[in-house]
């Protein structure tokens, strides 16, 4: 429900930073609901009422946002007290530099939450969601590996480049990349990360989010072309709204297919 990031993307209205739903089976998860996911909600049909589960990476304001007011809709403002949510550390408890994103209140409203950090693994119903190392200036930033039965879905986060990041990424049938800046950063991936990403991990199909403005002036669908020619890998850049069955792209024989995850 929101493709873009910092303020000259998403404070001029360009594009929001609403997060992903992702649907599977009776099971409605919330990746990172930045600014904007309570509208875009509203503007795209999902009812936050079905949501299962919130995940959110890391305490940024464009993962952040909104996760109080999604935790508030979700339970009916406690009355109907339910959801879980899965979050870091610094989202959870903050730090010396971070106030933490939900507040007391919130947190009673659920009907659970679950602090994680690298490397553990919950269990929601039939899926299984793995917390995978991502580095970035939240020093507790994560990633997201989810299994299903019928697919494996990854969410990068936000964080940097390196080998060992990349091999967590591997056995995905969908990789879901943030990728703000064209050239390299500090605390960031590029799009000449996503394209060394994109081909050792050779996923099924690969999405690119979470466009800061240098990506959006050089207009992401043009960057992806490119991206999927050096890859051989089928490459999409999202857009706020896009709803996607990878069932529908084409695949190996066997391909399970994914009910729906909207950007």
């Amino acid at each position: 429900m929101g493709t873009g990031t910092g303020p000259a993307v998403v404070g001029k209205g360009i594009r929001s930073s609403g997060g992903i739903i992702l649907k599977s089976g009776d099971n409605q998860l919330h990746i990172d609901p930045g600014v904007g996911a309570m509208t875009k909600a509203a503007e795209y049909g999902v009812n936050i009422r079905e949501h299962t589960a919130l995940l959110i990476s890391h305490a940024h304001l464009h993962h952040t946002n909104d996760a109080n007011a999604i935790i508030d809709t979700m339970s009916y403002s406690g009355l109907d007290k339910k959801g879980v949510l899965i979050a870091n550390k610094t989202v959870i408890n903050g730090t010396d530099n971070y106030e933490p994103s939900i507040s007391q209140y919130h947190k009673s409203l659920l009907e659970r939450f679950i602090v994680v950090d690298r490397d553990q693994r919950i269990g929601i119903n039939d899926i299984e969601i793995h917390a995978i190392t991502a580095r970035h200036s939240d020093p507790n930033s994560l990633g997201f590996k989810v299994f299903t039965p019928d697919f494996t879905l990854t969410y990068s986060g936000d964080t940097v480049y390196s080998a060992d990041i990349v091999e967590q990424y591997k056995g995905s049938h969908i990789l879901i990349l943030n990728v703000p800046s064209m050239k390299k950063t500090e605390s960031n991936l590029c799009i000449a990360d996503a394209v060394k990403i994109i081909d050792k991990v050779k996923p099924r199909l690969a999405v690119l989010t979470h466009f800061g403005y240098d990506m959006i002036k050089a207009d992401p669908l043009y960057e992806i072309r490119d991206v999927q020619k050096q890859t051989q890998v089928q490459t999409l850049a999202a857009k706020d709204g896009m709803v996607l069955n990878p069932g529908s792209y084409s695949a190996s024989s066997g391909q399970k297919t994914l009910q729906g995850f909207k950007q």
